[in-house]
């Protein structure tokens, strides 16, 4: 088994901008520069052969280049059961356009839809039963976040598996868009 999702890497420029974000909540799990992504399918553990359907599949997904920014923050989860705090992605047409290219292409490979509704962020850190107001203010303060547009040629399919620092990510396979 291999546990794995589609995503837009972020360019290291655009991660630099949001390492002096992470402090302000206690207990926080602040995630590294390196695993700073823009996930497109969490695709879960699947077996060696259905990820490589799953490959072939994402291959022939025809997309354009998009320019992206990066806009807001956000969290995930109500009150205690906040469990991430995320940068927010201005409206992108053509991001959602290649989320939905990238579900097509895993319900092709035999994958179960997401139930869940898409939105584009990047997890910034993970937290454990966090002082909601300490979220509150992080979220005030961070709030009118806006990178610079970037450039985005490729997205890629990666692996994740658990460490005791957290996930850790590599990437398995590119595939250009334009």
């Amino acid at each position: 088994m291999i546990r794995l999702f589609t995503a837009v890497a972020i360019p290291t420029e655009v991660g630099d901008r949001l390492l002096p974000r992470q402090h302000g909540i206690e207990g926080a799990r602040w995630r590294p520069r390196q695993a700073f992504h823009i996930t497109l399918k969490f695709i879960g553990d699947v077996q060696e052969t259905t990820a490589a359907d799953l490959d072939e599949e994402l291959r022939g997904i025809q997309a354009p280049a998009l320019d992206l920014e990066l806009q807001g923050v956000g969290h995930f989860g109500e009150g205690v059961e906040i469990h991430a705090v995320w940068a927010g992605l201005a409206e992108n047409r053509d991001l959602r356009h290649l989320a939905k290219a990238n579900e097509s292409a895993a319900r092709r490979a035999g994958l179960k839809p997401e139930a869940r509704v898409y939105t584009p962020h990047v997890t910034l850190a993970y937290l454990k039963r966090p002082a909601v107001p300490e979220v509150a203010a992080w979220i005030q303060a961070n709030n009118l976040l806006h990178s610079p547009p970037f450039r985005v040629d490729r997205f890629g399919l990666y692996s994740s598996w658990r460490t005791s620092e957290g996930s850790a990510y590599r990437l398995e396979a590119e595939y250009p868009l334009g």
